[in-house]
């Protein structure tokens, strides 16, 4: 018979080598050049986190940025956008490329700068030399001065909301020649300077009218626009009834305080609205928002108003697939879980932590597949009671309630060992520092050592690592049965769906990123 200890010694020195750091210096797992790209892209929010600064993941970005092909940078910077529906990192990204590659980046602007608001910040990203360059230059210039002559009038009415650049700033940046009469009025108007009254956009012109209080119709213009101004309850309700899913989500104090909800039949109009299924997918609505605002509500908004945020909050996350076989999901609660998910911002920092993202995704992976065993951890696994039929909501705060203890990434598996429980997909949500079990001997990660020895059980067992911080490795190897994604869009539960599924190639997400078309 085979000696039993030099065969295990040998699968010990077969498991992948983890020679990368985490922040506290114990083992872990880097990504290739291109893994690495999208896995700060798809989860960095240039704010900070809980062991980096905002210059520290602005230079590791870049970094990343000039390492890979121009060509897959171009792609990821359109991803990012359109499926992880990033707002600052793109926009990051899409000024470097400007430097690399300017017909690439040509290719991606319109793709990625889809807003006036990205717009301002790809402009302010551009002039802060963060990326090499403090001026626009020729290309990205011209493409600026496209993008404004080619918007509509309400997209550059929307795009007068903002400041560090304003609009204005940005039209005497690249003073855009204007094609049309309207549009030269309006670029006139928006810098301050004297315009043609007929020729400004009728919006322009009633908005005028209306300050002026030569007119009672209340102009189509961003909410923000009219908030200074002195409006009737039944004013602001016409306001709400026009207005987009976001800016009816992001409004609901706002409106309350106006009055507009005690005007008859505006409360159900916009529950109506918030709970509507095809907007919530069009406004490409994240789990975490609809957080932040039931969280922000204040005491006195209208019931209804609630119940409909906890209805959008179950469509939101209504792609959550039934997978096949046995699941674990495991939410990392520990105490580097408790940061803003969005970062640390100067007088915008988010209620919502990266906690409760893990929390909300847990919840509502256990929401579609009602058999799925929870196991939160921190130092070790955390005891908790789940009703698969509560709202996500309901759930994800009772898993968030846990925070608080140490991180070890590979205490869910290794109570899954113990119990000898290998299941089919175990789907994890943390931010990979893990350093409580990151000092034992051998050269494998504990959690990749853990994982080994569950494969034994279950050699068809996948292991899915969803990861929602900026740090740039990973506690579990990259190979043909575990997947490493960053962010937390919808998105994520496609991708972990296709490779529970199988049709997830051999290179798994960043294939996905590979295939975007130019």
């Amino acid at each position: 018979m085979a000696n039993k200890s030099v065969f295990a010694s040998l699968a010990g020195r077969l498991m992948p080598k983890a020679a990368a750091q985490t922040a506290h210096g114990t083992r872990a797992y880097a990504y290739g050049a291109e893994h690495r790209l999208a896995q700060l892209a798809m989860t960095g929010t240039i704010g900070g986190g809980f062991y980096q600064d905002a210059e520290a993941e602005v230079a590791a970005l870049v970094a990343a940025a000039e390492a890979v092909e121009p060509l897959f940078l171009a792609k990821a910077c359109v991803h990012v956008r359109a499926k992880g529906h990033m707002k600052d990192t793109p926009a990051l990204l899409l000024a470097v490329l400007a430097s690399r590659d300017p017909a690439l980046f040509a290719l991606a602007f319109p793709k990625v700068v889809t807003s006036g608001k990205m717009l301002r910040t790809f402009v302010q990203i551009l002039r802060s030399g963060r990326t090499g360059r403090k001026s626009l230059g020729s290309r990205p210039k011209a493409m600026v001065q496209g993008w404004l002559n080619g918007a509509s009038d309400a997209q550059l009415m929307a795009a007068m909301v903002g400041n560090d650049p304003s609009l204005a700033d940005v039209i005497r940046m690249v003073h855009p020649k204007p094609e049309t009469a309207d549009r030269a009025a309006f670029y006139a108007w928006a810098i301050g300077k004297p315009a043609d009254a007929a020729a400004l956009p009728q919006v322009v012109q009633g908005l005028m009218a209306f300050r002026a209080g030569a007119s009672a119709k209340v102009p189509e213009v961003p909410f923000q626009m009219l908030s200074d101004l002195t409006l009737s309850p039944a004013q602001w309700a016409e306001v709400a009834g026009r207005a987009s899913w976001a800016t009816l989500r992001q409004g609901l104090n706002m409106l309350d305080r106006k009055g507009a909800f005690a005007v008859p039949g505006v409360v159900e109009q916009v529950a109506s609205v918030l709970r509507d299924p095809a907007r919530i997918k069009a406004a490409k609505a994240m789990p975490y928002q609809l957080l932040a605002t039931l969280r922000a509500l204040e005491a006195g908004v209208d019931p209804r108003l609630r119940e409909a945020l906890h209805d959008a909050m179950e469509a939101s996350v209504s792609n959550v697939p039934r997978l096949r076989g046995t699941v674990a999901v495991c939410p990392d609660v520990s105490g580097s879980m408790s940061s803003p998910v969005t970062g640390f911002r100067k007088g915008a920092t988010t209620a919502v932590r990266c906690i409760d993202v893990a929390a909300l995704v847990a919840a509502a992976v256990l929401r579609a597949n009602p058999q799925t065993r929870v196991l939160p951890f921190e130092v070790g696994v955390r005891e908790v009671r789940l009703q698969a039929r509560d709202t996500i909501l309901t759930n994800a705060e009772r898993l968030a309630a846990l925070g608080g203890g140490g991180t070890n990434c590979s205490a869910p598996l290794a109570a899954l060992n113990t119990a000898g429980v290998a299941p089919d997909l175990v789907i994890f949500v943390s931010d990979n520092q893990s350093w409580v079990d990151g000092r034992q001997g051998g050269q494998a990660t504990a959690m990749m050592a853990e994982w080994t020895k569950l494969k034994a059980r279950n050699g068809a067992a996948k292991l899915v690592c969803i990861d929602i911080q900026p740090y740039g490795t990973s506690q579990a190897a990259e190979r043909e049965d575990v997947l490493n994604i960053g962010g937390f869009s919808d998105a994520v539960f496609d991708q972990v769906a296709a490779f529970a599924e199988g049709r997830m190639g051999p290179d798994h997400w960043v294939g996905e990123i590979r295939s975007v078309s130019l």
